[in-house]
């Protein structure tokens, strides 16, 4: 990392993910549903320990407090997250009627998580959570409960006794449907909503974890369908043209990896996918032809010596040769080769791209590489 980068990073503020917001409105609605009052503020504990206190908005408890509700909004601090602002509602109510007179007889019965508005619901296998399941993943569930322990007379994932009573928990986003629009939920089979998500409870800026995480989730949940193909892209418009080069492929399918093609590639080896099609430009390809699987331009540069060699073994023109020199980017070199109409050493980086994804996966993927334009509209070569 960089000096300017890591200072940027030392000026940004964290934030809390929908997880941990989740947890805190659920204890704060606790709360109200024993007491009769929701509390102004409420405090929830982090995976690694730590302990956060949150404002809480919207509370409400019915009269014979039946019901209670309370809201917090989430606050991603300086992360571009579509969910922040989101209003993180909890809405609670006694599982069982009335205490138990005496401990019950049986297995430990935890409180429920349910979705309600805007939360999503689980369509399709390899998430870790049953089909038909509320979109919570295991950390923020473990969360929730833990806060609903803290509560007197509640029991979250402890054993119900007569002291101590489940709950159920409906947890709802208004507008989650439409922040879900620019998540990748759709494609997972997450339909309805957000996810509730978060593994340490933070949400730290500009995060590649997240990003790396949520491509390794894509690549299982498609292999959970059993789909053998998979079609890794690096960006946006490299996704468009992947879109049009297969129009019939479960858009699960379509995976788009960033600089994490290596983490991808020995993803879909591990979950048994046979065939990968990579669709990238010539700035990522060539630096995967040079064996550069974390492809983030502050981690790797350009290799010119490589272009100039690709040229050299095509028997391009010496316009083209001597561009791989000209500047330190691939654009440079492609311009000059599709300039010159000197495909073949275009093709060549293609194939050198291949062979190292087939390495980097353990030879026993199918690879394919796709070179396209800079504006994703033509397959300019492939191997």
């Amino acid at each position: 990392m960089s000096a300017e980068v890591a200072a940027r990073r030392k000026t940004l503020r964290t934030g809390f993910t929908t997880g941990t917001c989740a947890s805190a409105a659920a204890k704060a609605a606790a709360i109200g549903l024993v007491s009769g009052v929701v509390p102004e503020t409420v405090e929830v504990g982090l995976p690694r320990g730590e302990r956060v206190r949150f404002h809480v908005e919207g509370a409400g408890v019915t009269a014979t407090r039946e019901l209670a509700s309370a809201v917090v909004v989430k606050d991603a601090g300086d992360d571009p997250d579509c969910t922040d602002g989101a209003r993180m509602t909890a809405t609670l109510e006694w599982l069982d009627p009335v205490v138990a007179p005496t401990p019950p007889i049986g297995p430990p019965r935890s409180s429920e998580l349910v979705a309600g508005s805007g939360v999503g619901v689980v369509t399709k296998p390899g998430l870790g959570l049953p089909v038909g399941a509320p979109a919570i993943n295991p950390v923020p569930k473990k969360m929730i409960l833990a806060a609903l322990d803290e509560v007197p007379g509640v029991c979250g994932s402890k054993r119900a006794d007569r002291n101590r009573r489940p709950v159920r928990v409906v947890l709802s986003v208004p507008g989650g449907d439409v922040m879900a629009e620019k998540t990748t939920n759709a494609r997972l089979g997450i339909v309805g909503g957000i996810s509730i998500l978060g593994t340490t409870g933070i949400v730290r800026p500009f995060s590649t974890a997240a990003f790396r995480a949520s491509v390794v989730q894509q690549i299982k949940v498609a292999a959970a369908q059993g789909e053998p193909h998979i079609v890794l892209c690096t960006g946006s418009r490299s996704e468009k043209a992947a879109l049009a080069l297969y129009p019939t492929i479960d858009d699960v399918c379509v995976v788009e990896v960033g600089d994490f093609t290596g983490i991808a590639l020995r993803n879909c080896s591990a979950s048994h996918i046979t065939t990968v099609s990579l669709v990238a430009m010539a700035g990522k390809i060539t630096k995967l032809a040079a064996g550069t699987m974390m492809t983030h331009f502050h981690r790797s540069n350009v290799d010119t010596d490589l272009l100039a060699k690709v040229a050299t073994d095509a028997g391009a023109p010496g316009d083209v040769v001597a561009a791989a020199y000209e500047t330190t980017t691939a654009r440079h070199f492609y311009d000059a080769c599709v300039k010159f109409h000197a495909i073949a050493p275009l093709e060549l980086l293609c194939e050198l791209a291949r062979d190292r994804c087939v390495e980097h996966a353990g030879g026993a993927t199918v690879v394919e590489v796709i070179m396209v334009d800079f504006e994703g509209e033509e397959v300019i070569a492939r191997a």
